[in-house]
């Protein structure tokens, strides 16, 4: 049960990350067209703020359709065949199913409790989806529709039919399921989600009130349940979803930046959910306090290696917000130290939110200086000296916390472990000579994905014992047949992984960004030795 979890919360990241482009790009549009910070040429009514609106409406597309890219993004990430055809599936179904909503809640709203003559949005509890008036029931909804049209895809796609039938068989037989599935699926959604709507909304309102601590256990579990790959559950309902405010953070954050950054009032005032998207803060901030403390504590033989590795991973923590392949390198030496990082990054997120700090906040510094620090300067300067002073004595805290318990416990962090071990990663020449030296052929056209792949594919015990694969943003997913054919992690690290979570039958190498490169060469080799 927990690794379908896990692959469920990874591939749930399949359409998270087409947002960090589109909200830079929203910002920008909106920087561009503020008469205050580029001057009378952004005023309204000009060709200038013309062209900058006309490109902000296409940014916003993902935002304006995130129900959409939830439904078709889930099938990408867990079909096990045909997955372009799973992401169709699932787009018809769920269409459909709103259709059928639409219908039930216009011929008998008052037995659901639903005004269906009210405006879309607001507290009408309704939304217009793909020019459909119906309940708004955001990315859950996408995503219950989705997770079911996967399960039948997964189950009935290669059910064979009579041949009198084949015009009804693969998609056809899903969205067919699908269909008659849908009718009480939509009954059930008219009759429940009315009330989980005022339920959200009490909810918001004790969360909006919680306060520091509030904000503190949010970015604990946050970080805390990374290893797991749980934490999907806990930011998405936040920062795409309504736990503290419609549409979710990212969105609202966007949709009102431009108020937010012409208005003098504080932003605690203006926007108190935004303290529950700080936690990108500990990717920025964290990553050269935790890369210090290692470079410091490494033997005086090893620094410069250790330094080769620790630049390009700091690099993509602070200015990506991926922080993965630098926590799991202290997650398998100690995960009390894991422990420590989540707890401080937690006191962070709160220590700042009680100074005053909110926003969207939860990638990294390219994402901040775009969406935040650029746009609300002209207004909001003491707010971005603040968030920069704390983050800069959390830098300090973690280097000295850190540093503090490496040499207590003495840990082997890089450039700590035995003279035996190399610190570094094997290169393409090395794999290439070690597949030489063995006699395994490379595939033909390999590049250097092909040749990772190659070697997790051999780390696995081979195709025989491959069940499932997927990947979330850093990691490649796989579930074996025979955990016990599965070779020790440094033959993963050979391959240029960062490190393996095992679990079972179920297996996470942290690969990096090259994740869904990696992922599909891999289903390529596989195909290729069938």
């Amino acid at each position: 049960m927990m690794e379908k979890i896990q692959r469920f919360g990874g591939a749930m990241f399949t359409p998270v990350l087409l947002f960090s482009f589109s909200g830079i790009m929203v910002a920008l549009c909106i920087i561009f067209k503020n008469p205050m910070l580029v001057g009378s040429i952004a005023t309204e009514g000009t060709a200038w703020y013309a062209i900058w609106t006309i490109v902000e409406n296409g940014a916003w597309t993902v935002f304006n359709q995130m129900e959409l890219l939830f439904v078709i993004g889930l099938p990408i990430g867990l079909a096990k065949k045909a997955n372009a055809r799973a992401a169709m599936e699932a787009f018809v179904v769920y269409i459909t199913c709103n259709y059928f909503i639409s219908g039930m809640i216009e011929y008998f709203g008052q037995f659901f409790g639903v005004n269906f003559s009210a405006d879309p949005g607001g507290e009408s509890g309704l939304k217009l989806i793909a020019g459909i008036k119906t309940l708004d029931t955001g990315i859950i909804g996408a995503i219950f529709i989705s997770a079911i049209v996967v399960y039948l895809h997964n189950k009935f796609f290669d059910t064979k039919l009579p041949d009198f039938l084949g015009i009804f068989q693969g998609s056809s037989f899903i969205v067919i399921l699908g269909f008659f599935i849908m009718l009480p699926v939509a009954f059930l959604i008219a009759l429940i989600w009315p009330k989980v709507q005022a339920g959200i909304g009490s909810m918001q309102g004790f969360l909006a009130s919680a306060g520091v601590f509030g904000v503190w256990l949010y970015t604990f579990l946050e970080r805390i349940l990374i290893p797991t790959g749980l934490h999907h559950f806990v930011y998405t309902p936040f920062v795409f979803g309504p736990a503290v405010v419609e549409e979710g953070i990212s969105k609202y954050w966007m949709a009102h930046l431009q108020e937010f950054a012409q208005s003098s009032t504080p932003l605690k005032q203006l926007f108190p959910e935004g303290g529950f998207a700080l936690h990108g803060n500990s990717k920025i901030f964290a990553a050269p306090g935790i890369a210090a403390a290692f470079y410091f504590t490494a033997k005086p033989e090893n620094k410069k290696k250790v330094l080769a590795i620790l630049i390009p991973a700091t690099l993509t923590a602070v200015l990506a917000g991926i922080t993965e392949p630098l926590e799991f390198t202290f997650l398998f030496v100690s995960p009390p130290l894991f422990a420590v990082h989540a707890i401080l990054a937690a006191t962070m997120a709160a220590t700042m939110f009680a100074f005053g700090v909110v926003g969207d906040m939860g990638g990294g510094f390219i994402d901040l200086l775009a969406k935040v620090w650029i746009p609300l300067f002209q207004n909001h300067k003491s707010m971005i000296f603040t968030q920069l002073l704390i983050g800069l004595a959390f830098t300090a805290l973690y280097f000295i916390v850190f540093r503090f318990l490496i040499l207590k416990f003495n840990l082997a962090t890089p450039g700590r472990e035995d003279n035996s071990k190399e610190v570094k990663l094997y290169s393409k020449k090395e794999y290439k000579e070690k597949k030489a030296a063995s006699g395994g052929p490379l595939v033909a056209g390999a590049n250097r994905y092909t040749e990772q792949a190659a070697v997790y594919l051999e780390g696995f015990g081979g195709r025989d014992n491959i069940d499932k694969v997927t990947n979330c943003a850093t990691r490649l997913r796989i579930t074996v047949k025979d955990q016990e054919q599965v070779l020790p992690d440094n033959v993963f690290k050979e391959g240029g992984a960062h490190g393996v979570v095992r679990n079972g039958n179920a297996f996470q190498v942290i690969v990096g960004l090259d994740v869904p490169q990696v992922r599909e060469q891999f289903e390529k080799l596989l195909m290729i030795n069938e």
